[in-house]
């Protein structure tokens, strides 16, 4: 009888590579679980350190030590960009757009930069153990959303903790993550913490993650993702009545540096069939636009947001995100 399980046990490893190769469905759930199991283990491994020094933000360096080495395992590659914003030692507020889990890849791929970073966090996540109890460990912001007014004393508490010790706070102001290639309505509480403590706003984007994932379809292809920082925005002399102009600016500018990178990303792709000639001579606008400009500073995006908003509601994507 064991010999039968033995055969049954070696007839699935065979049979990984080829269901790797030729399901998109298979490698999107083989993909993720990896990403989810290594950094569940490598939580278990670091609570004991963590506990050392418990809630010290510092922890998530080693975290993120640790954790970043998925992305090669599941074939993406991050690029920074405006690196020089990321690595100063202040204090501030960092908004970025929210896409995916696998933003948080993203984010232990730069954590190094940044240094002294946390996150703000769903108070669901503290549960979900043991990255929960990890996530916490490591100075990880939890706030229940539900419970308003107990959400805003913590992150009031939060935010002259941040300022004193000059750590980074990330909060991602869409609230939910969806992967639509765009930007949606801000949150202001993000905005608020700011003004409140008068530290500048950092905006980060992530370009879009449609030319490699599609979670409706399962499909989890390597892919290119450019991180940009944005330069900071001050918030010095503003107050509760600028929240909505200093919103609608940081967002404008996330906004139009999202269709240029992301524009920037579609061209690398080298689809089976040819994409529509619109979406060909607009990525050639963007590559010539990112070859004279520094990438991330005065955005000049007409054709290449034209490029993107083409590719998002055509049947190329489809065909794009087939390819390997």
């Amino acid at each position: 009888m064991s010999s039968y399980v033995e055969l049954f046990g070696l007839f699935l490893v065979l049979m990984l590579p080829f269901l790797y190769e030729t399901n998109h469905i298979f490698r999107y759930y083989f993909k993720f679980v990896m990403y989810y199991g290594i950094v569940s283990f490598n939580a278990i491994i670091l609570i004991p350190a963590f506990l050392t020094r418990p809630c010290d933000v510092r922890n998530l360096l080693w975290a993120s030590s640790w954790c970043h080495r998925v992305t090669t395992l599941i074939g993406l590659r991050w690029e920074l960009r405006g690196k020089e914003h990321l690595e100063k030692d202040q204090a501030c507020i960092i908004v970025a757009n929210h896409q995916s889990s696998l933003d948080v890849l993203g984010m232990f791929n730069i954590w190094h930069v940044m240094n002294k970073c946390t996150v703000v966090a769903k108070r669901e996540l503290f549960y979900v153990w043991p990255f929960g109890l990890a996530a916490w460990l490591a100075g990880l912001i939890f706030i229940d959303r539900v419970r308003g007014e107990k959400a805003r004393e913590t992150l009031n508490e939060v935010n002259r903790r941040i300022k004193k010790q000059r750590i980074k706070l990330w909060v991602f102001p869409e609230g939910t993550r969806r992967n639509t290639g765009e930007l949606h309505p801000f949150k202001k509480g993000a905005f608020h913490m700011a003004i409140d403590q008068q530290i500048p706003i950092l905006p980060v984007v992530f370009s879009s993650y449609c030319t490699f994932l599609n979670d409706k379809k399962k499909i989890l292809n390597a892919g290119r993702i450019v991180i940009t920082t944005l330069p900071p925005v001050s918030t010095e002399g503003l107050t509760k009545d600028d929240i909505d102009t200093l919103m609608e600016n940081v967002r404008s500018q996330m906004s139009e540096t999202l269709k240029l990178t992301s524009a920037e990303m579609l061209q690398r792709y080298k689809p089976h069939k040819p994409i529509t000639p619109t979406v060909v001579n607009g990525a050639d606008v963007v590559a010539a636009a990112v070859a004279n400009s520094s990438g991330y500073a005065q955005l000049h995006v007409g054709a290449a947001a034209a490029t993107y908003e083409t590719y998002k509601s055509s049947a190329s994507k489809a065909t794009m995100l087939k390819t390997l």
